[in-house]
C-alpha cells in the first residue's frame, strides 16, 4: 500500500514545488497569458467590425452606384426623348417651309403661266386680225375688181351701220 499512499515529505514538498509553480505561473504567466488573449480577442473584434463597416461600405456602394445607372438611365430617357422633340420640331418645321416654298413657287409659276399665256392671246390676236385683214384685203380684190362693184360695197356698209 505505499504505492498509493504517498509519504508526508514527499507531499509536503510536491505541495510546496506545486505552489511555487502555481505562484510564479500567477505572477508572471497568467497576466502574459491573459494579455496576449486580451490582445488576441480586440484584434478579432477589431476584425470583425472593420468587416462589419467594410460590409456597410459595400452596401452603400452598391445602392449609391444603383442610383447612379438609374440617374444615368432617366437622364438618357430624358436625352432620347429630348432628341426625338427636337427631331420631330425640325422635321414639322422643314415640311412647313417646303410647304410655303412650295407655294410660292406655285403661285410664281402660275402667274408666270398667266402671263405668257396672256402675251400667247395677245400674240394671237394680232397674228388673226393681221390674217383677217390680209384675208379680207384679197377678198375685197377679188370682188370689187371694179370701181362699180366697189361703190355699190361701201353704199351697202353705209346702209347697215346707219340702220344700227
Amino acid at each position: 500500500m505505499s504505492l498509493l499512499i504517498p509519504d508526508s515529505g514527499l507531499l509536503f514538498w510536491m505541495l510546496v514545488s506545486f505552489l511555487v509553480v502555481f505562484f510564479v505561473l500567477v505572477k508572471f504567466g497568467w497576466p502574459i497569458i491573459t494579455h496576449m488573449v486580451d490582445e488576441r480577442k480586440k484584434y478579432i473584434d477589431e476584425s470583425l467590425e472593420s468587416a462589419r463597416k467594410a460590409n456597410e461600405r459595400l452596401a452603400q456602394i452598391q445602392e449609391e452606384s444603383t442610383q447612379i445607372l438609374k440617374q444615368a438611365q432617366e437622364q438618357q430617357s430624358r436625352m432620347l426623348a429630348e432628341a426625338v422633340e427636337m427631331r420631330n420640331q425640325i422635321v414639322e418645321k422643314a415640311k412647313t417651309e417646303a410647304t410655303v416654298e412650295g407655294q410660292k413657287l406655285l403661285a410664281e409659276a402660275k402667274k408666270q403661266i398667266d402671263m405668257e399665256k396672256e402675251d400667247a392671246i395677245r400674240d394671237i390676236r394680232r397674228q388673226v386680225g393681221l390674217l383677217s385683214v390680209e384675208i379680207a384685203e384679197q377678198v375685197l380684190r377679188q370682188n370689187l375688181k371694179s370701181d362699180k362693184e366697189q361703190m355699190a360695197m361701201i353704199d351697202r356698209m353705209l346702209d347697215e351701220i346707219i340702220t344700227k
